[in-house]
């Protein structure tokens, strides 16, 4: 049995990790699951736990920003004004790997190395507790909507970790952005709270990817798969001049349907018609990215189950583009417009 700790419990958690056991840990952005970064044997056992492809390469989570030179030849003077300034904090930055410093189970055999310093107190502590760097993907099973809270934690991995640190829902609620600063051209590999626009005055060539196209190559950062965040339940977004054709559509369709929406769109709807999650309001981006894996996660456990989650799309600017990042990814690029033709169901 997975156990659960709280902060007061942190030296029992560092004991479990340096043991090589596998503890999760909160975070602003998602809960991680935490094993030693210097264990090959411990990092192993993470991607048998999510059930994670191994060239999928993991987040090392440090304490201290100056721990990246034990790691890496050197920090350019880039890294160091991204780190002053957004560490702690959603930010992870991908240098140029130390030969031998790290095995590849962490690296996904890339000649790079991604790292994190989380913005939370309780974490912080205990990777100072056990005295090692801690890998810390998503702790969740692989593909699904990563975790805010402990409880989605135990949901999905208990009995294949020793325990999680409960502090509590998670802030931001999705994962840190990540900016690959091993090549020429700054490039963000995986967005999140950590905007373009916010990187722009420190780092003005920085450019978005625009994401991984083949499936068959080794991606650079976590979450770069075609289809990943998804719930088993079907999710289909719904763009801002369809919702009149969705609420057309509810009159007739005999599906059971979740509604993960601002309050506004499901106002405009028939509410006996469907279960709602609420993103909050229209005009607030990050309290919907805070609220998209709970939803998702929330409308996939309904009973009796759901045919189909019709989610809200959002602007792709600022905030909005890690939102839509997640979500099409959840989707796998599902459109209700598309949808409901090729199943005949509008």
């Amino acid at each position: 049995m997975s156990v659960k700790w709280d902060k007061s419990q942190l030296v029992v958690a560092a004991e479990a990790l340096r043991a090589g056991k596998l503890v999760a840990f909160p975070t602003e952005t998602v809960y991680g699951l935490g094993a030693d970064a210097t264990n090959p044997s411990a990092v192993k056992s993470v991607y048998t736990a999510k059930g994670r492809p191994s060239d999928n390469p993991l987040i090392v989570h440090i304490a201290r920003p100056e721990e990246v030179l034990h790691y890496t030849e050197s920090i350019p003077p880039v890294a160091s004004l991204l780190m002053k300034e957004f560490w702690p904090g959603p930010l992870t930055l991908i240098f140029k790997l130390k030969p031998n410093a790290l095995g590849k189970e962490v690296t996904g055999g890339m000649e790079t190395v991604a790292f994190r310093m989380p913005d939370n107190e309780v974490t912080l502590a205990l990777i100072e507790a056990t005295g090692r760097p801690l890998v810390g993907p998503s702790a969740n099973t692989s593909g699904k909507p990563s975790p805010t809270t402990a409880e989605h934690v135990l949901h999905d991995l208990q009995g294949k970790i020793a325990g999680v640190v409960d502090d509590g829902a998670t802030r931001v609620g999705v994962e840190s952005t990540v900016l690959d600063l091993s090549s020429d051209v700054p490039t963000i590999l995986r967005p999140g709270a950590i905007t373009l626009e916010m990187l722009k005055p420190l780092v003005p060539e920085v450019v978005e990817d625009t994401h991984l196209k083949n499936q068959e190559a080794a991606p650079k950062a976590p979450g770069m798969k075609y289809k990943h965040y998804a719930p088993d339940t079907q999710v289909v977004m719904v763009a801002s001049e369809d919702w009149p054709s969705v609420k057309e559509w509810l009159q007739t369709t005999p599906l059971n349907v979740g509604l993960l929406a601002t309050a506004s769109i499901y106002e405009s709807l028939d509410k006996n018609k469907i279960v709602w999650f609420s993103l909050g309001n229209r005009d607030s981006v990050s309290t919907a990215l805070s609220h998209l894996y709970a939803g998702l996660r929330d409308l996939d456990e309904i009973e009796p189950k759901l045919d189909v989650i019709l989610a809200e799309m959002m602007p792709e600017e600022h905030e909005g583009v890690a939102y839509m990042n997640r979500l099409k990814k959840a989707a796998n690029y599902q459109y209700f417009n598309e949808w409901s033709q090729e199943n005949e169901k509008i």
